[in-house]
């Protein structure tokens, strides 16, 4: 699904990756492990050029519309699935189609009162659960996430990680509760000073394990 070799990756002038070799297969789930600077944003940048069709991308601002409601950002989603005519309709004047299956998803999200308010009055989790909602609304196979839930408490955060991986074949999300990638992600990658120092099945990790990385 996703490959690198030997691959140099980085920011104009600054190589955050100088040798990133890396493989992910079809059917993983994987967390994206490592102090801030390690390199999480920029390898999730790389992996989604390698698919820019498939991904439902969900950046860590949520990168909203801020004069628009939940209901149009979570339907923007959806924009490459419909002509531009019925894009414009749907922005005016959404159908009962849209508008059911997004209240739908609204409801699932915990914003179901939120459905037209504009999302520059939510709250930062409310934000990061419409950002979550626009990336299912795509009905894309692959996911790629950059902190999802950071914004969202401990017990909200695991049911709405569990539920957006429900929902994608293959994921691959930076986090930095390392207590959420052990129990939602099938494979951790650990991330230090611009390698992979960590890469394993889940199962086989523990919290302490995961310490060094921070170390």
């Amino acid at each position: 699904m996703f490959r690198l070799q030997q691959a140099r990756l980085g920011h104009p002038g600054q190589a955050v990756f100088d040798n990133l070799s890396l493989e992910i297969a079809a059917g993983e789930q994987v967390a994206l492990l490592g102090p801030s600077g390690a390199g999480k944003s920029t390898l999730l940048a790389a992996l989604r050029q390698q698919q820019a069709d498939n991904v439902a991308w969900c950046p860590q601002n949520a990168d909203l519309v801020p004069m628009l409601s939940v209901f149009h950002n979570i339907y923007m989603g959806a924009l490459d699935r419909h002509n531009s005519l019925s894009n414009l309709r749907n922005l005016i004047l959404p159908s009962r189609q849209h508008k059911q299956a997004i209240a739908e998803l609204t409801e699932q999200l915990g914003l179901q009162d939120k459905l037209f308010t504009s999302v520059d009055r939510l709250s930062g989790g409310q934000a990061q659960r419409v950002a979550l909602g626009r990336a299912i609304y795509s009905q894309r196979t692959i996911l790629l996430a950059d902190e999802p839930v950071s914004s969202v408490d401990e017990h909200h955060g695991l049911a709405l990680l569990q539920q957006i991986l429900a929902r994608h074949d293959t994921a691959v999300v930076a986090l930095h509760d390392r207590s959420l990638a052990l129990q939602c992600c099938t494979r951790i990658i650990g991330l230090r000073d611009g390698e992979i120092v960590l890469d394993a099945a889940s199962d086989s990790l523990t919290l302490s394990d995961l310490d060094t990385l921070y170390q």
